[in-house]
């Protein structure tokens, strides 16, 4: 599955078949079910999970809570990006990731 067809798939009532939870969590937050999507970052213990944690409280508003879970995916804290720009940045990778 590519960045283009998992975008799509946002407007279909199941999200992807065996797609990582982090995947999952990311596809709920487009959605537009944060709560939903939050109850799945955080039972994510890697890295990868910590960095979708991050980008939902981001999202949320909670700037202080993201800049813990950027600290905690080893990822820079994000600020004033634009929050589309980074969903599509953790996708992309977390897709290339796939099997």
């Amino acid at each position: 599955m590519n960045i283009e067809e998992f975008t799509q798939s946002i407007s279909k009532e199941e999200k992807p078949p065996e797609v990582s939870c982090c995947l999952q969590a990311l596809w709920w937050a487009k959605k537009g079910d944060w709560s939903r999507s939050h109850d799945i970052a955080q039972e994510i213990r890697e890295s990868e999970g910590s960095w979708v944690h991050a980008y939902l409280h981001r999202e949320e508003g909670d700037l202080g809570n993201a800049a813990y879970w950027y600290s905690r995916a080893g990822r820079p804290v994000k600020r004033s990006e634009d929050l589309a720009e980074e969903w599509h940045e953790i996708v992309g990778e977390l897709l290339k990731s796939q099997p």
